[in-house]
């Protein structure tokens, strides 16, 4: 019963890339029966356990899923040296290593840029301009929606959904209804938008850089991705109140070089795509690269505004006959502050998690998971399960399990178990990153509960983003 609950669990519970076959081949030992499994399993549980209770305990989640990681690899390790096998051990866990880092760098070169943005003031001139508009409820649920799905396929869903709850909660703060249905349809939309571009999530990015997809065809779940997003809006149209929200101020102006930026991110993202088409590398290789238009933009922006600010700076403490050789000058922008105000819980998340699920994966449970699920159950069915269980915990979590146990299955069922897992998210409130996070910024009015009462809604955009999938690219199965 423990093995099998924890197989279950290990379905649904573990983000990031699948551990790469580096270097030479590795033998490893079935160790599912042997105690070393079963304490992985539930050394493995209780950190994940206490990772999902994050808000009632207060203990930042990183730090229980790398001590899990840690002392899963020692058990292992400890058996494998015991077995004159150490050097195996040993090439198994720098497998995993490498796959995370090259996960790392992809997302760290994307954080800071978006880090970069908001210092430049992108996201508050977006949000101020929506608000000046004047536009009513219902052209406002529509706004956010559809930014938020085009938004998502080029920023992380998280950042998406805060931006655009932002937006929804100053519009709104007079009509739940509104703010309530709103929610909900930016977390529809963010996931939808997401699971067609291979940097829109984790579960993409996961895909992508496992090598099953090619880049292009990801772009075959456009059409299958706005059907998931666009019947459950249709839909909650008409519960919207047909009332216009007060208008705000002008949008403020964006900080010097703040264009250029987003000229250089999209720029980067192709950089990354380039290097990974045409030169087969890492696409984080290309990230790298990217990140050096930033620093480069960084070093220009520190240049001029130094003359700039230096010489007003000047001029204002001459007047008031002050010296200004003890005083620092005024605040400028600098690359590495966007560096270091990375997620840096999160990212240490996602190695623990990474590393004890290739821990695990080592021992033989993922090959006995991927017989369970894949062997004797149609692969449709079962890649429809996938996407459902992910409403229950994150979608990542679930695609790197997918990949680890890599089932031979055709490309049309690659690109359904990503569209599965990265729209099955949506169908409760929990079930993704932009969920949890819209629940946190509008706490009491878009709530579990709340978007519980529309999942049926939601369950129709789901099975519909199925139905056109294999509708449209038949051809792939």
């Amino acid at each position: 019963m423990l093995q099998r609950i924890a197989l279950f669990l290990l379905l649904v519970s573990s983000p990031l890339l699948a551990w790469a076959e580096a270097g030479p081949a590795i033998q490893a030992l079935n160790l599912t029966t042997h105690w070393v499994g079963y304490l992985a399993i539930a050394i493995f549980s209780l950190a994940y356990l206490l990772a999902m209770t994050e808000e009632v305990t207060e203990l930042n989640k990183s730090k229980p899923m790398v001590l899990a990681a840690s002392l899963i690899w020692a058990f292992i390790a400890a058996i494998y040296v015991g077995g004159g096998m150490g050097e195996q051990a040993g090439h198994a866990f720098r497998a995993c290593l490498e796959g995370y880092a090259e996960l790392f760098l992809f997302i760290m070169v994307s954080m800071a840029y978006l880090n970069a943005m908001e210092d430049r003031g992108v996201f508050d001139n977006l949000r101020t301009w929506l608000l000046s508009k004047g536009f009513s409820y219902r052209k406002l649920f529509w706004i956010t929606g559809v930014m938020s799905f085009f938004m998502s396929s080029i920023c992380n869903n998280l950042t998406t959904a805060l931006l655009m709850g932002a937006v929804i909660v100053a519009m709104g703060k007079d009509n739940r209804r509104f703010v309530t249905l709103a929610c909900i349809n930016v977390v529809v939309a963010t996931n939808a938008g997401g699971s067609f571009s291979p940097f829109g999530d984790i579960t993409t990015l996961l895909v992508w850089q496992s090598g099953v997809v090619p880049f292009i065809d990801f772009y075959s779940l456009f059409i299958p991705a706005v059907i998931n997003f666009a019947l459950p809006a249709a839909i909650m149209h008409f519960w919207i109140p047909n009332q216009h929200p007060a208008a705000v101020c002008k949008a403020p102006e964006m900080k010097r070089g703040a264009l250029t930026m987003i000229l250089l991110f999209l720029l980067t993202i192709v950089t990354a795509v380039c290097f990974e088409h045409f030169l087969k590398l890492p696409p984080a290789a290309g990230m790298l690269a990217g990140l050096t238009y930033l620093k480069f933009l960084g070093y220009y922006l520190q240049k001029t505004e130094d003359k700039q600010n230096t010489a007003h700076f000047a001029d204002d403490y001459t007047l008031l006959n002050v010296d200004i050789s003890d005083i620092n000058p005024p605040h400028r922008f600098d690359v590495f502050k966007s560096i270091a105000a990375l997620e840096w819980d999160t990212l240490l998340f996602f190695y623990g998690v990474m590393v004890s699920v290739g821990g695990l994966s080592f021992i033989g449970y993922l090959t006995m998971a991927s017989d369970m699920l894949y062997v004797g159950i149609d692969p449709t069915i079962a890649n429809i399960l996938v996407g459902m269980l992910s409403a229950f915990i994150d979608n990542g979590t679930i695609m790197f399990a997918v990949l680890t146990m890599h089932p031979d299955i055709s490309q049309g069922q690659w690109l359904l178990v990503t569209l599965t897992t990265g729209v099955g998210g949506s169908l409760l409130a929990i079930g993704s990153a932009a969920g949890v996070g819209l629940m946190g910024q509008v706490k009491g009015i878009y709530t579990f509960s709340a978007h519980l009462k529309w999942m049926p809604v939601i369950m129709l955009g789901y099975f519909g983003s199925i139905a056109t999938h294999f509708a449209m690219n038949g051809h792939y199965f």
